[in-house]
């Protein structure tokens, strides 16, 4: 198949499962689909034209047609029906859909990203849902040679070549932190801070007055508020709330750790700090929404997938207008800390594309007022301000 072929396809697999009440797809629906800049790569710009003559090529294939709408206005819908023709079990299915729509992948990038579609166990069900796909008479996937500074194996699809994926974004298994599942990584992060909470903030008390442009955006964060309550989530010693309430914003502190808000409330006593995940976050009290959201460091344990969850979900509390605020380590890598500050530790660092932040920003619904990468010596920093229409 051809990569537009493939993407058309890996459409209609998705969209059958995740929004059934839709299917099956109008060309509209299906443009949408295949343009989509959140869980695609790469992004493309398919026009109808594009869209139908890939469809030619699947009909020819024997793996899509189309059909008309059964009721209303007569509208031409497509579906697929590659999973009967292939005889694909449901994990098999959920498999081939993001390899169709990601490119190759590692078993950790696969047991995340088909969530929604099939829910493997761990790691070790999603390699042998894969074995059982390259085992076939006529092999489906075939598992890649590993490239320089890859750490996992990834694999591909054998339904045509896969696209091709620029940059050294996909040369780095990002999601390999959560080979043992989400909560052996909180458990790292939870261990880490509550051993350095205490040399942290001695460490890092003042590292903010150093970077201009970071004092400059969260300056533009308390203004934008329009004095509307602000949420700091991993918040940490509590520096960069204390920095928001010292410009006059609304603010409360949020953060995984015990003993790093023990110590923010010890160092800001006038200030509130609460203990909780920014993954539950809920709207204050007295408001609709968060009139801002700061986000300034607190996804560098997460994985791109977890990213983009994250993004959409904090988008979700904000208020008419209301702002948010990320701050990121700029790059394609995924590194584990033995010691720091002293202490023995297990902690996982993410670095993220700006070009994937930005775009988890857009498909939260967010408009960007400003977006920034600062090369700095030691590593880049992403900075993006977001607002809700």
């Amino acid at each position: 198949m051809t990569a537009e072929e493939q993407r058309v396809l890996g459409c209609l697999l998705e969209k059958e499962v995740t929004v059934p009440a839709s299917y099956p797809l109008t060309m509209n629906a299906l443009k949408t689909a295949c343009n989509q800049s959140s869980s695609r790569e790469p992004v493309v710009d398919y026009d109808d034209r594009t869209i139908q003559d890939a469809m030619r090529g699947l009909k020819d294939h024997g793996l899509a047609g189309s059909t008309w709408a059964d009721h209303g206005r007569r509208t031409i819908k497509y579906a697929q029906v590659a999973a009967e023709v292939l005889g694909l079990a449901d994990d098999e299915r959920a498999v081939l859909t993001v390899l169709l729509l990601r490119g190759p992948q590692a078993p950790g990038e696969l047991r995340t990203r088909t969530d929604r579609m099939h829910t493997f166990a761990d790691r070790g069900a999603v390699e042998a849902c894969l074995t059982r796909m390259a085992g076939r008479e006529a092999p489906l996937v075939v598992e890649l040679p590993r490239r320089p500074g890859q750490q996992d194996a990834r694999w591909a699809h054998l339904l045509g070549e896969p696209p091709t994926v620029p940059g050294p974004v996909a040369e780095v298994d990002r999601e390999q932190i959560l080979a043992d599942g989400p909560g052996e990584r909180d458990n790292q992060i939870r261990a880490t801070y509550a051993a350095v909470a205490e040399d942290y903030a001695e460490q890092y008390g003042t590292w903010l007055d150093e970077r201009p442009i970071e004092r400059w955006l969260l300056d533009r964060v308390v203004d934008l508020a329009y004095e509307r309550p602000i949420a700091d989530v991993g918040s940490g010693p509590g520096n960069i709330t204390a920095y928001l309430a010292r410009a006059g914003g609304d603010v409360t502190g949020f953060d995984l750790s015990p003993e790093m808000v023990d110590v923010a409330r010890r160092e800001h006593p006038e200030i509130s700090f609460e203990v909780a995940d920014q993954r539950r976050l809920l709207r204050p009290p007295a408001a609709s929404g968060w009139g801002a959201i700061t986000a300034w460091y607190s996804l560098i344990h997460y994985t791109p997938t977890e990213l983009v969850a994250q993004i959409g979900y904090l988008a979700n509390l904000l208020d008419e207008e209301g702002v948010l605020a990320i701050a990121v380590h700029g790059g394609a890598e995924v590194s584990t800390t033995a010691q720091w500050l002293g202490h023995d530790v297990t902690t996982p660092w993410v670095s993220h594309d700006p070009a994937q932040v930005r775009a988890a920003v857009a498909a939260a619904g967010l408009v960007e007022i400003e977006a920034y990468v600062d090369l700095g010596e030691d590593r880049d920093r992403v900075f993006v301000l977001a607002q809700r229409p």
